[in-house]
């Protein structure tokens, strides 16, 4: 098993994340693209190529995110018609989200076997998360996962604090 902790930079105006492992060192960059249409955030490796990409679907009448890795799209985020509280359904081809998503606690499934588990880690500046990949092949597809539903969060906040001002 192999731990990642994603810190995401309290400041950033873009949206950006480092991906780090138990040693510290960098796995990953997340790069969010900034007054940029569609909103992006795009996943790379030490050697900065793109391994991921989180795309913002724009003509949509509910928010919708794609989810891309190695430049095959995984996953669809999608935004229910809800009139009390947000409510978000993930599509997978065989990978499914257990647990609690919207709070960051979760295990993420292929074909009913756990290949990774998430959980929020508290008391930190900023939003950090401590990731578990039980499969070192769906690495990347774990840190798009966490990262795309991060954005999906993000983008509900900065909606609901433009709805309420």
């Amino acid at each position: 098993m192999k731990q990642l902790y994603i810190k995401q930079k309290v400041f950033s105006l873009g949206g950006k994340f480092t991906v780090k492992d138990q040693q510290e060192n960098d796995r990953y960059y997340v790069e969010g693209s900034f007054m940029q249409i569609p909103k992006t955030f795009s996943i790379l490796n030490t050697t900065r190529d793109e391994v991921g990409l989180i795309t913002k679907k724009i003509f949509s009448l509910l928010p919708k995110f794609f989810v891309e890795v190695n430049g095959r799209e995984i996953l669809t985020i999608q935004k229910e018609l809800s009139f009390f509280k947000a409510r978000y359904t993930i599509d997978a081809v065989g990978i499914e989200i257990n647990g609690n998503w919207w709070d960051m606690n979760f295990e993420v499934l292929q074909h009913g076997n756990v290949i990774g588990k998430v959980s929020k880690e508290w008391f930190t500046w900023g939003d950090s998360y401590k990731v578990d990949i039980l499969n070192d092949e769906m690495e990347t597809i774990i840190i798009a996962i966490v990262v795309a539903i991060d954005c999906v969060k993000a983008d509900q906040a900065a909606s609901s604090s433009a709805a309420s001002t």
